[in-house]
């Protein structure tokens, strides 16, 4: 595979140093700056040519487009570290297997735009040791757009997201425990893995029943003892 003198390669568009800061609207050195943080892959070379793909463009424009959000370069480079650590998404999502829930793709612009400067490595690692966060290329993939827009809500609401994180974890272990009864349940009298997806909803609504119930007299109570 070679480079034709236009700057592109297998159909993409390639640049020098010059060309990517100039593309990206930075000066070189803020560009050469930026790699020796880190922040963006290494180019691939030709040689002594430095080659820059498109997905370092994106970087640069995540980079600049956090920079204007509040978060400061040292940050950034720990979120780049995690990020490039991060699951894979087929590994995170199953690919391949059923699921009622519908995965959400997201720059990181677009995850900063949920979560504002909350947006932390910590938090960002906690998310995908969750599993809620996978990466895919320069995209990051949530795992479920329901608990995407809950968790958001919550934070708008004045909970931190590292708290609604943690949360999450506690819940998961009371949800695997729930799903493992149910699952057992149907298996033995519904006839096996068809009956136990058809009756799926039933154990759904359940649980949701239960619930409800039990968040009545939390509130209740909480409520008596204020």
């Amino acid at each position: 595979m070679t480079s034709d003198p236009a700057g592109e390669r297998n159909g993409e568009r390639e640049y020098r140093v010059a060309e990517l800061a100039r593309a990206a609207g930075i000066t070189e050195r803020t560009l050469r700056f930026y790699r020796e943080r880190g922040l963006i892959p290494p180019p691939r070379r030709e040689g002594r040519i430095a080659w820059y793909g498109p997905h370092h463009l994106a970087r640069l424009r995540t980079i600049a487009a956090l920079l204007e959000r509040g978060h400061t370069l040292n940050g950034i480079a720990d979120l780049a570290a995690a990020f490039e650590s991060g699951r894979d998404v087929g590994e995170v999502l199953g690919l391949g297997e059923p699921s009622e829930e519908e995965p959400v793709r997201l720059t990181p612009e677009q995850l900063a735009d949920h979560f504002g400067d909350q947006v932390t490595p910590e938090n960002f690692a906690a998310a995908l040791d969750l599993g809620y966060l996978a990466t895919d290329g320069e995209e990051i993939v949530h795992v479920s757009r329901r608990l995407l827009e809950v968790s958001a809500a919550l934070v708008k609401e004045g909970v931190p997201l590292s708290a609604v994180l943690a949360a999450a974890g506690r819940v998961r272990v009371h949800a695997d425990a729930l799903a493992t009864l149910f699952t057992d349940l149907l298996y033995q009298h519904a006839d096996g893995a068809a009956g136990a997806e058809r009756l799926r909803p039933l154990a759904k609504s359940v649980v949701e029943a239960e619930l409800s119930m039990a968040l009545d007299r939390r509130l209740r109570s909480a409520s008596e003892d204020g």
